[in-house]
């Protein structure tokens, strides 16, 4: 729970991975977040396949109060990271199997103005790396480019994690009570409470 972003896409040319790596650690190193290198060249005649190494390629990096962020690729040259690929890379699910190129990063813990830092971070690399790209932003951002909009989705999604964490506290399980039938209960709570206005 908690806002987030979610993208998937792939590299538009192998030899500019060098370079990528190069301007995101840049850009790391100016805001002191902790950052990690992965393989900076692909192997030859990998990308578009559909099978891939055990290898990553690309940096990540956690911004304040952020999850990590990956800008990093299997040898196929499509987008994924270290755990999807332990979680994922084996799989013989085809549905499973796509989960390997579905990022996600939680930006809900640190500002709005860091979250629209990240995602004009990922419009220029999109503009300049990227082909196939996609991202899904829960606070439109890199839909509307809406600054308000933005603001609004982060203090909506506050509230709703405060109260949610408030009626746990405040309306414990009770005796002889499933998860399910709490979990109902709680967010009935939630609802009457957030249309009352209290």
């Amino acid at each position: 729970m908690g806002l987030s972003f979610h993208y998937s896409g792939r590299i538009d040319n192998p030899d500019l991975l060098s370079g990528l790596i190069d301007e995101i650690e840049d850009i790391a190193k100016v805001y002191r977040w902790k950052y990690n290198i992965y393989e900076r060249h692909f192997p030859e005649n990998t990308i578009g396949k559909p099978d891939y190494n055990q290898n990553i390629y690309g940096i990540s990096f956690t911004p304040t109060n952020c999850e990590t962020i990956s800008v990093s690729f299997l040898s196929n040259g499509r987008m994924s990271d270290h755990p999807h690929l332990i979680f994922f890379g084996k799989t013989n699910d085809q549905v499973e199997s796509e989960y390997l190129y579905m990022l996600s990063v939680k930006t809900q813990y640190t500002s709005a103005e860091l979250h629209m830092l990240i995602i004009q971070l990922f419009q220029y690399l999109n503009s300049k790396y990227f082909a196939d790209f996609k991202l899904s932003d829960e606070g439109q951002y890199w839909e509307t480019n809406d600054e308000t909009v933005l603001k609004a989705n982060f203090k909506r999604y506050t509230e709703l994690i405060e109260g949610f964490a408030s009626a746990i506290v405040n309306y414990p399980i009770q005796s002889g009570e499933n998860i399910e039938s709490y979990f109902g209960r709680v967010m009935k709570l939630i609802h009457n409470k957030k249309n009352s206005g209290k």
